[in-house]
């Protein structure tokens, strides 16, 4: 049997997992486009971040032959450098570029996380284990007997206090 690999593929979980490798090959491939997209939006994040905190510093620089020179002169210019960079780092939260740019960043980060999850749930079915929607039924369900045992001990005490008083 060693001796033919692709007659491993016929038996066992190895048999599920043949069958569902088109499944993930599909997932990888659509999640690849979606990280390619993914890494533009992040490198334009970043890019929109370095350039205000350039520019604000670049202010701040020219500020600083403005500030006097004396006792006060480190408070003075923090103060200056967390009003400039808060209004530069403001402007630029409040701008519709950032805002479009973070929206398909995180937007892409989902996409790229369902993949994730598809591609999780097609090798635990191939593997013949349960899938994370599964889990959470049974997380539920085990929530849900907590709560009924725990009324019923309390109920059970209330009971046992009721005799113990009579």
């Amino acid at each position: 049997m060693y001796s033919k690999p692709q007659a491993l593929m016929s038996v066992g979980p190895m048999r599920n997992f043949a069958e569902n490798a088109k499944k993930i090959s599909i997932e990888l491939m659509e999640s690849n486009e979606d990280l390619a997209e993914f890494n533009e939006h992040l490198t334009e994040y970043y890019k929109q971040l370095n350039e205000t905190w350039v520019e604000a510093q670049k202010k701040v620089n020219l500020k600083i032959p403005e500030i006097p020179q004396d006792a006060e002169n480190y408070e003075a210019y923090k103060r200056v450098w967390i009003d400039i960079f808060d209004n530069d780092f403001t402007e630029l939260f409040d701008s519709k570029h950032f805002g479009e740019n973070y929206g398909h960043l995180v937007s892409k980060e989902l996409e790229l996380t369902k993949h994730w999850n598809n591609i999780m749930n097609v090798v635990l079915q191939s593997a013949n284990l349960p899938n994370k929607q599964e889990m959470d039924e049974v997380y539920r369900e085990i929530h849900s007997l907590r709560k009924r045992v725990s009324k019923l001990e309390s109920k059970v005490r209330q009971y046992e206090s009721k005799e113990k008083g009579n």
